[in-house]
């Protein structure tokens, strides 16, 4: 009795997993990042070229941004908050220990997306403590701006916490 060939069974099953697999992909990568939920590829028209004044991003409630994570995409939304010489900052508090900030730290490579727009950026972690303090006055002015301070925007004139970290945003070409 001849032996069936299952071979071409197997190949049939196994693309369509993985058809099935890239589809789920692309629809989480399509709506997320979520709220807390992190998402994958940024989608979005790309940026018609290098911003030197992000004044405009202090407009968007959350910005999201899409860090490398081994090979794969990882994004996540994040407070920002532009200074009034323009200057862009992203914050978190307690990164120390946060998946998105500790491979920013070491890999300033990222994309940013404000109202659908994808715009190439580097990210600079900030250290220096006036600078930090700069971030965190566009950060409670910001805040403060958009939503009342019942619902947690820092009062003004709130000191910068110790565990708060502030990343400089600089456009790629």
């Amino acid at each position: 009795m001849a032996k069936r060939s299952t071979s071409g069974p197997k190949i049939l099953v196994s693309a369509l997993m993985v058809g099935v697999i890239a589809v789920g992909v692309l629809g989480f990568s399509a709506v997320c990042p979520c709220e807390r939920t992190p998402g994958m590829y940024l989608f979005g028209s790309a940026a018609d070229g290098s911003v030197s004044d992000w004044t405009f991003a202090n407009d968007v409630t959350l910005c999201q941004i899409q860090i490398l994570a081994g090979i794969r995409p990882h994004s996540i939304n994040l407070n920002c908050m532009a200074d009034p010489e323009g200057r862009l900052y992203l914050s978190c508090s307690q990164c120390d220990g946060k998946y998105w900030s500790v491979r920013a730290a070491n890999d300033g490579w990222a994309r940013l997306r404000l109202d659908g727009i994808v715009y190439p950026i580097q990210l600079t972690r900030v250290m220096d403590p006036v600078e930090l303090d700069r971030a965190w006055l566009a950060r409670v002015t910001k805040l403060n701006a958009l939503e009342a301070p019942a619902n947690g925007a820092p009062p003004p004139g709130t000191p910068r916490p110790d565990h708060w970290w502030s990343f400089r945003v600089e456009s790629r070409s």
